[in-house]
């Protein structure tokens, strides 16, 4: 690891997320891989998976968007969730195998909101408003066509979502998780009421950009509360699965007002997802996870465009982030920190991954068509 260290000084690195120690700034990014059983469990074929990461040399595992409860979190089929003590029990395999490799591993705890396209629970979904999200659904996860309309989230909605978090944040300590992210991104149920367009609101939770953010300062400090000493972060993003372009209407003052008050609930991170991944917003000279490093005052994990060492060392090194999250090229190369730090070449991404479909039976197959 020295000629790593020689050449990427800052990204291998160790760091530190709370009371949690990392061997080095790499992050896997959540991916998602709708690769669990019908109902929601985790597999020893993710077992597999995520042991790979960590022996791979990465400092933290994120794991997939995994649902909070059995209402209308679920967005995928086949997506695991921690909802139950069955589900709970079955990310135990995952958990150990991560950690006998070395790695610390958190969970990101997800509701999909009106960004529904497919739930073994319940029909239906709902959102801040009863607004249709644009574009459709993703092939790649087994969707197909627009989306539903959603019923507008009512107050005892609200609460129910908030305990719902919550109480996915305990189960995912007691499967031994080392933290928890609550996803607050990319137009999932939080990012819905962030949103001008999908969150019409009138009451204390639409309008100016204080009020769109109280949804999800709700969650976070109810997260906080149920699982002191662990790490809690939050994931936050302006372009969304179905809409890249989408971008705050307060620009520098809505981030001023977001990362602020996402850090004030007493998160340890602040994990910043971009399209464009760390080039400067709102005309001014910081990425955007450039401006949560400036309003926050928390560790910030940049996402976006980092499968390149040399261009997360410089945006790490000019204070663009704390920790580098990479999604395609650790996809692409799970060992992707090791063969970094001895001066081989990671794997490139190939779109034949995730096509037709993004599972981990389309995973490996791509593999063995590759070897």
């Amino acid at each position: 690891m020295s000629d790593a260290y020689g050449r990427f000084p800052v990204l291998f690195s160790p760091g530190r997320i709370g009371g949690l120690a990392t061997r080095n700034r790499t992050v896997v990014a959540p991916m998602t891989r709708t690769s669990a059983t019908l109902d929601g469990c985790a597999t020893a074929q993710m077992v597999d998976y995520y042991r790979a990461y960590a022996e791979g040399g990465w400092g933290l595992v994120i794991t997939e968007g995994t649902y909070i409860d059995r209402r209308w979190s679920q967005g995928y089929h086949n997506q695991p969730g921690i909802a139950v003590e069955a589900q709970q029990e079955s990310w135990r395999p995952v958990v150990a195998a991560v950690h006998a490799a070395g790695a610390p591993i958190v969970m990101q705890l997800f509701h999909a909101g009106a960004v529904n396209q497919g739930n073994f629970w319940t029909q239906g979904s709902i959102a801040p408003s009863a607004v249709r999200p644009r574009g459709e659904q993703a092939a790649r996860y087994g969707g197909s066509g627009p989306f539903q309309t959603p019923r507008e989230i009512t107050r005892r909605d609200m609460a129910e979502v908030v305990e719902a978090f919550a109480e996915a944040a305990r189960r995912a300590v007691n499967a031994g998780f080392d933290g928890v992210e609550v996803h607050g991104a990319n137009g999932y149920l939080l990012d819905q009421f962030l949103t001008t367009y999908t969150n019409l609101r009138d009451d204390e939770y639409g309008g100016r950009i204080e009020n769109r953010v109280r949804f999800h300062l709700e969650v976070m400090r109810a997260v906080r509360a149920a699982v002191p000493g662990k790490v809690v972060g939050v994931r936050i993003s302006q372009s969304k699965t179905n809409d890249l372009d989408y971008a705050w209407p307060g620009g520098a003052d809505d981030a001023r007002v977001i990362f602020g008050t996402l850090a004030a609930t007493g998160i340890d991170y602040i994990h910043v997802s971009a399209h464009l991944g760390v080039a400067p917003v709102f005309g001014g000279n910081r990425s955007l996870a450039g401006l949560a490093k400036e309003h926050g005052g928390v560790a910030v994990v940049a996402n976006g465009k980092l499968q390149d060492a040399a261009f997360a060392e410089q945006a790490l090194a000019s204070g663009e982030g704390d920790f580098a999250a990479i999604a395609k090229g650790a996809l692409a190369d799970q060992a992707w920190p090791a063969k970094v730090a001895h001066g081989a070449a990671p794997q490139p991404f190939d779109p034949a991954m995730v096509t037709p479909l993004a599972t981990l039976d389309n995973y490996a197959a791509w593999r063995s068509r590759a070897a």
